[in-house]
């Protein structure tokens, strides 16, 4: 397997670590969207969280509020955005699951992806479809 994180987790690849433990390792983004921008990874590869036990999903996401707080005193960030991508389709680079936290400043302004309002009725069949899928 040929995984970029991966590599940083076995030290063959340089990574600017900010926080581990036996479970996670969190690091900087190498292309940052902004100042701070932070990776939580797995030590354990999953491409995509759907791979993973529910429990590690929750392991992996409480340890978020503590790096959060940690970038943003350190960076004098506002905000921070998650995000958290699965799938070529949803711009999943490096098929290692991770969560990105990306801090946000009141002087620069946020983009986010442009947004439609769908129809009432199209919304209450996307649901119902969607919730018959959740086991």
């Amino acid at each position: 397997m040929n995984c970029i994180f991966c590599d940083i987790l076995s030290g063959k690849r340089e990574g600017h670590i900010i926080y581990e433990d036996k479970l996670h390792i969190v690091f900087l983004d190498k292309y940052p969207i902004d100042t701070g921008h932070s990776l939580v990874i797995p030590r354990e590869h999953h491409e995509k969280i759907t791979d993973m036990d529910s429990n590690a999903v929750g392991e992996m996401f409480s340890i978020v509020p503590k790096i959060a707080r940690g970038i943003l005193d350190a960076t004098g960030a506002n905000a921070f955005s998650l995000g958290q991508n699965n799938g070529r389709a949803a711009k999943q680079i490096i098929p290692h699951v991770h969560i990105h936290i990306i801090p946000r400043y009141n002087h620069k302004g946020t983009v986010w992806t442009k947004r439609a309002i769908k129809d009432d009725s199209e919304l209450l069949k996307l649901a119902e479809k969607i919730k018959k899928s959740i086991t």
